[in-house]
């Protein structure tokens, strides 16, 4: 795999296209223009067309990181992820349980498809994780599935930057860490329980981030888009 060193600077900004439809999100990617590469799919837009779309995107040269946090019996994750290899999809993200990881990483040998396991939402604290019936807290549960991704073989995590520099320690400098909840300094933080700037996620081991509203809800989402690479591109620097 390659490390973040040697990923195009650009390449490491992931555009969240957590929109409705095809069409608003074949607008977004017009207004984007070059100053985005690579683009994250999830389930509204996937569930709407976004897969179809998403082959068109890599046709066109961009990246796609296909968002779908799957989770079932090992030979139903294999199935899917033999599918979205197909597609040319960069990404593919799996809840990381260890019988899904290890079908996941089996099903994917061969392709140029990267598997990312989400290690704890970042939209969860250590309140959610013990309603639902978790024994251990945020950074705990972290660590262990971070560990047994490693052990497995899984590409990269899917982890608050919070979490980065512990993780880089425990995992290494081979697995990728992709940080959603990144904010631009100001922005308000929404639904996200753990965020982090731009320039901060870099500086604490994160080699991909993912920004979703402070980009596709701004007034120009090109500017936007291109001031927090700007701020990541200072931070690799």
């Amino acid at each position: 795999m390659n490390g973040p060193k040697e990923v195009n600077a650009r390449d490491r900004m992931i555009v969240a296209l957590d929109l409705p439809t095809v069409k608003e999100a074949e607008a977004m990617v017009a207004r984007l223009g070059d100053s985005v590469t690579f683009y994250k799919i999830g389930y509204q837009l996937a569930f709407a067309g976004g897969l179809s779309f998403a082959e068109s995107l890599i046709g066109a040269g961009k990246k796609v990181f296909l968002d779908l946090k799957l989770h079932d019996i090992g030979n139903t994750v294999a199935k899917g992820v033999e599918s979205v290899a197909k597609v040319g999809a960069t990404f593919l993200t799996v809840h990381a349980y260890p019988q899904t990881m290890k079908a996941a990483v089996e099903a994917k040998r061969g392709a140029s498809l990267r598997i990312l396991a989400v290690t704890v939402l970042t939209s969860y604290d250590d309140a959610d994780l013990f309603a639902a019936g978790s024994k251990l807290g945020v950074s705990a549960l972290v660590a262990q599935r971070a560990g047994q991704a490693r052990d497995l073989g899984v590409d990269g995590l899917v982890c608050s930057a919070e979490e980065a520099a512990n993780l880089r320690k425990l995992v290494g400098p081979s697995m990728a860490l992709v940080t959603p909840g990144i904010r631009p300094a100001g922005a308000a933080a929404g639904d996200q329980k753990r965020v982090m700037t731009p320039a901060r996620a870099i500086a604490a081991g994160a080699d991909y981030l993912v920004i979703g509203r402070p980009i596709v809800e701004a007034a120009d989402p090109k500017a936007a888009a291109e001031a927090i690479f700007t701020e990541m591109k200072q931070a690799i620097t």
